[in-house]
């Protein structure tokens, strides 16, 4: 853009927050991002240039922070805008974009145990599209046994977010007034027996919450039989407060589903690419028949195989049992290749391990420094947070934070707080967001 377009763009964003808010459902900051000018965690404002420390990243969905130099390479550049120019029906017309993506992505976070895709937009879309495989299954599954019996039903953990449509506000059950009056299935639903990680992590039994889980999973196939298609869980609970789940429950609840025939679905929404690896499953041991992904993959969908695999006409290949319009957008598709490449060159898995350690570290420091507030600093990779004893004073930090020392967090669940860097940010944005965390509840003390 000429320099005469971007001052036109300033001049027209000092109502952009204001005219949005009019017209568009949504829960704005005060801030109208400046696309051209972020580096890292560091965002500006359009408006005047204010900088924020952005812990954030659009709920994990910028990958690699703000301004990372390999996506303004200029090849770069001309393949978005080449893509932009059409929005091809990607489930019924090939393209070498589309093409190049699923390679990538099959090369750099694919599972050979999982060889099946399908691309959507959204995560929500994805979770529902992974059930509908297990619905569809499930039902043949019955049928070649000898049971007129439709798998119609998921089991589902409680403080669970899996979506806010269709079939997916039957699941999610963390905030009520996301759900509030609207019709739902009345699926079957267990104890979510999250352990902050700690001294009964590594644990080899099951602990006693997680016992209780385990019997009433047993009760509801008691119940409901083969009507249970599939059991869905998130490895880490986001939205209802950064729940660890341990492996060794996970695990019960693996074996528990292969005895009754019901597959097991990872909502990766939230947790891929963010846990030090490509997936959380894999760093719990786990061998799920269908992972949901989005966010940080840029393109949403769903992987597949295991035991979907012995339904030779699965949802996935059987004609039009899934599809969209769309498949996903091929602008995001070309991006995520870009990003995936980046990620696999840098070595920024391994990279954001570490960083993990080093954020997770600080946090402990900060539970240590300040008891009376916060407590309970968890985290796997860069997924982390802690919990404050008083809800009403998180919602305050989250503002301190903001408004104070320019440095943006998330709230996470009723009480936490949550950190969502990028996996490329430096070690100086974690210790200096930290800091600024630090004379937030300094202020609050």
């Amino acid at each position: 853009m000429d320099p005469g377009g971007i001052r036109a763009q300033r001049g027209t964003s000092t109502d952009a927050v204001t005219s949005l808010k009019a017209h568009v459902t949504g829960d704005l900051m005060d801030i109208v991002v400046d696309l051209d000018a972020g580096d890292g965690c560091r965002l500006y404002d359009l408006r005047d240039g204010t900088e924020y420390l952005d812990m954030t990243m659009f709920f994990s969905s910028a990958t690699l922070g703000h301004g990372h130099p390999g996506l303004r390479h200029p090849d770069f550049e001309l393949a978005l805008v080449r893509a932009g120019r059409v929005k091809p029906s990607n489930p019924d017309f090939a393209t070498a974009e589309q093409a190049r993506f699923a390679d990538t992505f099959k090369r750099v976070v694919g599972d050979p145990e999982l060889p099946l895709m399908f691309f959507i937009d959204g995560g929500t879309l994805a979770v529902e599209n992974a059930l509908k495989v297990a619905f569809d299954w499930k039902t043949k599954v019955n049928a070649r046994k000898g049971f007129a019996i439709r798998g119609s039903r998921v089991l589902h953990l409680e403080r669970a977010f899996h979506g806010r449509s269709g079939y997916t506000l039957s699941l999610t059950n963390t905030d009520p007034s996301k759900i509030r009056d609207y019709p739902m299935f009345d699926w079957p639903r267990i104890p979510s027996p999250a352990v902050p990680p700690g001294d009964e992590w590594d644990d080899p039994e099951l602990l006693a919450g997680e016992r209780v889980a385990l019997e009433a999973a047993e009760a509801a196939l008691r119940r409901y039989g083969r009507e249970i298609a599939c059991f869905v869980f998130e490895p880490i609970q986001g939205e209802g407060g950064d729940r660890h789940l341990r492996p060794r429950f996970l695990r019960a609840m693996q074996d528990l589903c292969r005895e009754h025939d019901v597959l097991t679905v990872a909502d990766e929404v939230q947790t891929g690419a963010l846990t030090g690896g490509a997936w959380a499953y894999r760093a719990l041991g786990l061998e799920p028949d269908l992972v949901a992904f989005g966010k940080r993959m840029q393109v949403c969908g769903v992987m597949g195989g295991r035991r979907v695999l012995e339904v030779e006409d699965n949802a996935f290949r059987e004609a039009s049992r899934i599809s969209s319009t769309w498949g996903g957008s091929l602008v995001d598709m070309v991006r995520a290749t870009r990003i995936l490449e980046i990620v696999e060159s840098e070595n920024l898995f391994e990279h954001s391990r570490q960083m993990g350690e080093l954020l997770l570290g600080e946090l402990r420091g900060l539970v240590a420094e300040f008891p009376s507030l916060v407590g309970q600093a968890r985290g796997r990779g860069l997924m982390c947070a802690v919990s404050f004893h008083d809800p009403a004073k998180r919602d305050r930090a989250l503002a301190v934070a903001r408004d104070s020392y320019r440095t943006l967090f998330l709230p996470s669940g009723p009480d936490s707080l949550r950190c969502r860097p990028p996996l490329s940010v430096r070690p100086e944005e974690i210790v200096d967001a930290v800091a600024a965390l630090r004379k937030t509840l300094g202020d609050l003390v």
